[in-house]
């Protein structure tokens, strides 16, 4: 029952446990030949900076390290001028913890493990020391080489018993995510307008392409990657752009097989030859000539609206070839490991503007605001319950509430790790006063603890159970503390598991009731966010003010994707509903120029109208529905860039088309 509620773990996932065991066998090992005061920590931190991946165990440990020493250069700090007021050092130390968790959420690569490190390291040096300060210097000293025992040890037993390569890694997912953009497209090229709409491979692109973010910064701590980081970044790019080159296409399509004049013989063509390309069953693939007297036929507007919708899907796909060959290329050269380090002939040439980030900075200080909180909170019941040892359960209570605290639904996960907890409760009772007894020397104590561990280091392994698996692993560390089994004080053993055992409850607790809300108002807030960054590219001067507006876009869409998909929200096309509506904005502000003074006049009362639209839902919170003015404009707008040339006139009735499919969806001519 249980293999079949988890899901049996590879082969793979037991190597890597069987690893980080052994890795942190090696750091528990250690610390106590050292004689630390707290040889646990060590192998806990084992535990928390592995990863299945050689270059991510090395990058998340360097930015610990650093993370480390930064918490425990401010329990120095803090400690002794605030050791006789309690209350203000709690304070101190919980404005601390919400301020780097905050610092930690802010960026968003794994750099911010540097913050979060220094988050709760403080608590964990500070707090056991507050009953001997003159003691925090040593303590700090030793907490910084526990931990860094059991980075090393994880780093190393990682890099030497069969290392997992990123670049192998990475090379394997884009495989599986340029599948299922495959399967999305050919769904669109191919099939029926129904079966457009029902296929749901953008929601798992959409999630999975900020996975591959992550591993790209992985990828840099791997060896004889320097040319292989280069183009995983523009492959990632270019992977980013698929989505709304996909989603704008399969709009368009909608609307030409809707329309009494439906698909063009030629075009029709051209798409199944694309699908078959995209699928792997054609080497090369032709796309229309825009010299050519059909296509050039076809992109003039004033032929209609139907023609407007060919010229659009002709344009969509000339991206979308041009997007697919760069991948395809791009893809090679990370698992090529030739010593050319020449970047490849890529044809995709309109790249996103500066990379930048969507925070949403009330919602981050709400969860830095839920950590920091929960540490002052949990060290008030400590000062006022007198206990002298109950310093270590409440940095441990801050540690885990700084991990749990980003959970964007507590309550479905807060259930779920409470039952763990009981279960590594038991466990660990069983351990502690029936099974680790009888361990006279170390080999009897590893050989013990190795079942527990293995089963946890494969669930680390494993997505869906890896915060739970983390979690359990540090706690479960600290109910294992080797020091408790040569004391003979049974209520000290029963005491300690216990504090241990209420500081893992009160973390999702706490966070269940300090953050009632979930998914749907991060996607509330996010829905708005998209809104007011529409308005702002429909405003030149706004515009200008805010360069980066168009990858945050782009960010603002990997993140409700995931959400509207996740979620009971029947409109998940929304997303790319308005990330359409962005993006064909920003490409008529960088047309406006070269248009004919009447085409700009025409346009410009467009732009207006949008930004007058999103602007009326940003105050009333609601996707009101657009007016019919706005379509008449955009029509009007239409015939009039029908007397322009080039591509400048083609990429705006291409932007202007989709804006009106986006916004009317039902709309028919």
């Amino acid at each position: 029952m249980f293999a079949r509620m988890i899901g049996f773990p590879s082969a793979r996932d037991w190597v890597f446990s069987a690893k980080v065991f052994a890795a942190a066998m090696l750091a528990l090992y250690i610390a106590l030949a050292f004689a630390l005061p707290r040889p646990y920590w060590a192998m806990a931190t084992v535990y928390l900076v592995s990863h299945p991946l050689t270059g991510a165990t090395r990058s998340k440990g360097a930015y610990r390290v650093v993370g480390t020493l930064l918490g425990a250069v401010a329990a120095v700090a803090l400690v002794p001028p605030l050791v006789d007021s309690p209350t203000l050092l709690m304070g101190a130390i919980a404005f601390w913890v919400g301020t780097l968790l905050y610092l930690s959420l802010m960026e968003r690569t794994p750099r911010s493990y540097v913050f979060l490190l220094a988050a709760y390291t403080l608590p964990i040096v500070a707090l056991p020391a507050v009953n001997d300060p003159l003691q925090i210097f040593d303590l700090a000293v030793a907490r910084v080489e526990e931990i860094c025992i059991g980075i090393v040890c994880a780093s190393v037993i990682g890099s030497l018993v069969f290392p997992a390569r990123v670049a192998s890694a990475l090379h394997a997912q884009t495989t599986v995510w340029l599948a299922d953009a495959a399967r999305w497209a050919s769904a669109m090229l191919t099939g029926a307008p129904g079966d457009m709409q029902q296929h749901d491979s953008r929601y798992k692109l959409a999630a999975d392409i900020r996975q591959l973010d992550t591993l790209i910064t992985h990828l840099q701590f791997d060896a004889d990657t320097a040319m292989a980081v280069r183009c995983a970044r523009c492959l990632h790019a270019r992977m980013t752009m698929l989505l709304p080159e996909l989603s704008a296409l399969a709009s368009v399509l909608r609307a030409l097989h809707g329309h009494p004049a439906g698909v063009p013989a030629a075009l029709a063509q051209r798409m199944a030859g694309v699908a078959a390309w995209m699928r792997g069953e054609t080497g090369t693939v032709l796309m229309a000539d825009p010299g050519d007297p059909e296509t050039a036929a076809a992109s003039v507007p004033e032929a209609g609206w139907h023609a407007d919708l060919v010229a659009t899907a002709e344009h969509h796909l000339a991206k979308l070839s041009d997007l697919w060959h760069d991948c395809l290329v791009l893809q090679q050269h990370i698992s090529d490991r030739a010593t050319e380090q020449v970047m490849p002939e890529l044809r995709y040439a309109d790249m996103p503007g500066e990379r930048s980030y969507h925070h949403d900075h009330p919602m981050l200080l709400v969860y830095a605001l839920t950590a920091g909180c929960a540490t002052f909170a949990a060290g008030l019941a400590w000062i006022l319950s007198g206990w002298i040892e109950g310093g270590a359960p409440v940095a441990l209570a801050a540690l885990t509430t700084c991990i749990y605290a980003t959970v964007d639904e507590p309550r479905r996960t807060a259930w779920r790790f409470v039952r763990w907890a009981i279960v590594c409760l038991v466990v660990s009772w069983f351990y502690i006063f029936i099974v680790l007894p009888f361990a006279h020397d170390f080999a009897g104590l590893a050989g013990l603890l190795a079942v527990p561990y293995l089963i946890i280091g494969a669930l680390i392994a494993r997505p869906g159970f890896n915060l739970f698996a983390v979690l359990l692993s540090v706690n479960a560390a600290s109910f294992a503390n080797v020091q408790m089994l040569y004391d003979a004080n049974f209520g000290n053993l029963f005491n300690g598991t216990i504090a241990t055992f209420a500081a893992m409850l009160f973390a999702p607790l706490w966070v269940v009731m300090v953050r009632p809300f979930g998914a749907h108002a991060v996607l509330r807030r996010l829905v708005h966010a998209s809104w007011k960054d529409i308005a702002l590219g429909a405003d030149r001067q706004e515009l200008e003010a805010h360069p980066q507006l168009r990858g945050r876009m782009l960010d603002q869409l990997q993140r409700l994707v995931p959400l509207l998909a996740a979620s009971s929200d029947k409109a998940s096309n929304r997303g790319f509903s308005e990330l359409q509506v962005g993006f064909g904005t920003l490409t008529l502000q960088r047309d406006f120029a070269m248009l004919t003074p009447a085409a700009q006049e025409r346009l410009a009362r467009v732009l207006r109208s949008l930004e007058y639209h999103y602007l009326r839902r940003v105050r009333e919170g609601e996707a009101l529905p657009p007016p019919q003015r706005l379509a008449a404009r955009i029509d009007t707008a239409l015939a009039a860039i029908s007397h322009g040339a080039g591509s400048a006139s083609r990429e705006t009735v291409s932007a202007l088309t989709g804006i009106r499919l986006s916004l009317f969806p039902e709309w028919k001519a």
